[in-house]
């Protein structure tokens, strides 16, 4: 078919290829969810996005293709945008560690972003399933926040292994709990705030622990086991990406960052990905939850900059088409903007903003075009017709302008977002 960049004709398109769906309640039926098993045939790793966090409908339909995912197609692992370091107690409790009310001690501390209702469902399969399902995070360490999640458990591995450098491990403790927030809104600023001797201070000492544990490896095997080594390493490669973006994210609040400069942290979700699924059976299949900007396949870029490099262009190079992004928009209602605000907790403040009705040439203005209302599309069939727009999709409040059909494998379109109430418990 030749190419079109006629807006009505990828209307038409989408309004033959979409699927429409009959529920929206994470509880009801999944019939109306089975034209994804053929969508996501030979996927391994099935990204779930958001254009915004604190978003019921995006909550409600995520937890309904987890379901879907799990109990009809076979997929093993949950991964979240959550840190690789503090899910490893997340994963026990899922597989009947712990009370059953321990779950909101275990997330006390943890930015509020749908993983609650995720882990339950989780924890109640796991006890009549014949395989469990795993749970994995990918993130550094609070969202951001802090380096102290990631640092204990190296200490703890280098008390028994190499306490020779349980010196130097102290040292950068004592300046990251200089700092340490809930997340890179709280932190980053506190790092900006501390003197260049202590921030220099602690990216050297985090690179000779780095340097060091992957010169002795072999010692450090031998003294322990391997999964301890590889997990002990990646938690201390979570605290030197996690001092990378706080001196990017501090550059970029000051106007002064280099292009690009925040990707350290996609990059690590990314590789954390690949490292659990270096370490699965090669029958597993993953469930990745994140925002829309981490899942996407294509560059992050407004107004013609360059501002990130999401981790799901590094899945993409990484695993081909075994990848499939899923976005999840909406075409009106109201969104959460989150507004920097050290005195707030978390550092931000949410706010129910209404959104404009969708701009022309926008994945949603096409949604509403077709009249389907809830709905899912596959977009791999539009790239093989070789079909070029939309070219923006939601981003909370604002539009990012970006080849849709290229970024992502599919997209999940609801009438209307609705912001959560972070007030209720």
């Amino acid at each position: 078919m030749p190419a079109t960049t006629d807006r009505t004709s990828f209307t038409d398109w989408l309004h033959s290829h979409a699927t429409p769906l009959d529920h929206l309640a994470p509880s009801a039926p999944l019939d109306d969810l089975e034209p994804l098993r053929d969508m996501l045939d030979g996927a391994r790793v099935v990204a779930l996005g958001e254009h915004s966090h604190f978003i019921d409908e995006f909550a409600a339909m995520r937890q309904r293709v987890l379901r879907f995912l799990v109990e009809r197609c076979g997929f093993t692992v949950l991964a979240f945008e959550y840190g690789f370091c503090e899910a490893i107690p997340l994963d026990a409790w899922t597989r009947g560690t712990g009370a059953d009310d321990g779950l909101s001690a275990l997330l006390a501390t943890a930015v509020p972003i749908g993983l609650h209702d995720p882990l339950r469902f989780i924890r109640r399969h796991n006890r009549t399933a014949a395989e469990p399902v795993r749970f994995a995070g990918v993130d550094i360490p609070a969202a951001g926040g802090s380096l102290l999640p990631a640092l204990a458990p190296v200490a703890d591995y280098l008390r028994h292994i190499d306490p020779e450098t349980l010196p130097t491990v102290r040292s950068a403790t004592t300046i990251a709990a200089s700092f340490a927030g809930d997340s890179a809104a709280v932190a980053a600023p506190a790092w900006a705030r501390l003197t260049t001797t202590d921030q220099d201070t602690l990216s050297a000492l985090l690179a000779r622990l780095l340097i060091r544990f992957r010169s002795l490896e072999p010692l450090y095997v031998s003294r322990g086991d391997r999964h301890s080594y590889d997990t002990a390493l990646r938690c201390l490669e979570a605290a030197c990406h996690g001092d990378y973006t706080f001196r990017a994210m501090a550059a970029l609040f000051a106007g002064e960052g280099l292009t690009a400069d925040t990707s350290a942290r996609d990059l690590y979700m990314a590789e954390s990905l690949l490292w659990h699924l270096n370490r699965l059976e090669p029958t597993a299949r993953v469930v990745l939850m994140a925002h829309n900007a981490h899942i996407q396949r294509t560059p992050i870029a407004f107004d013609g900059h360059l501002t990130g490099l999401p981790m799901g262009q590094h899945l993409h190079h990484a695993l081909g088409d075994s990848y499939f992004a899923l976005g999840l928009t909406s075409v009106t209602g109201h969104t959460a903007d989150m507004r920097r605000d050290e005195s707030a907790p978390f550092g931000f403040s949410v706010h129910d903003t209404p959104l404009e009705p969708p701009v022309p040439g926008s994945i949603e203005a096409a949604f509403a075009e077709t009249g389907l209302g809830l709905a899912v599309a596959g977009l791999r069939q539009a790239r093989a017709e070789n079909l070029r727009t939309p070219d923006r999709i939601r981003m909370q409040g604002i539009y990012q302008h970006t080849p849709v059909i290229d970024a992502f494998d599919g997209i999940l379109s609801t009438p209307a977002s609705t912001t959560t109430d972070l007030e209720k418990p």
